[in-house]
């Protein structure tokens, strides 16, 4: 069985810092980081409570993949994903359930990442 999956981004509350994760359960993840299950972690550390950034997978490969290529962007670039699809860094996901509606926000999540993509390749 194919397990799906998500990547996301947290920020803190000045948008200060950024935090790249995957999860199979975004809605628990985000709880577990604004509760700080685990309080040594770089989200407890530095208060990245916010997810203002999501992409969702079929595969949780796919979503790995994705996290480590999110990872390799610079700030910048990240800032410009996030930027794309939420220009305000509104809360995007909570324990509670995903604010965003699926459909228009997977449509705006492929839009920005073609323009990126393209503008990578252009470099």
């Amino acid at each position: 069985m194919i397990k799906s999956g998500y990547v996301y981004i947290m920020t803190n509350k000045s948008k200060t810092v950024l935090y790249t994760g995957v999860t199979n359960d975004l809605c628990r993840r985000v709880f577990e980081h604004q509760n700080h299950t685990n309080p040594e972690s770089f989200t407890s550390k530095y208060k990245c409570h916010h997810c203002v950034y999501f992409e969702e997978f079929t595969d949780i490969t796919d979503a790995i993949a994705r996290e480590k290529a999110i990872k390799q962007l610079s700030r910048e670039k990240k800032n410009a994903l996030i930027n794309g699809v939420n220009p305000e860094w509104e809360e995007l996901a909570t324990p509670e359930g995903i604010v965003w509606k699926r459909e228009l926000w997977t449509e705006q999540v492929k839009r920005v990442i073609e323009e990126i993509t393209q503008e990578i390749q252009k470099q």
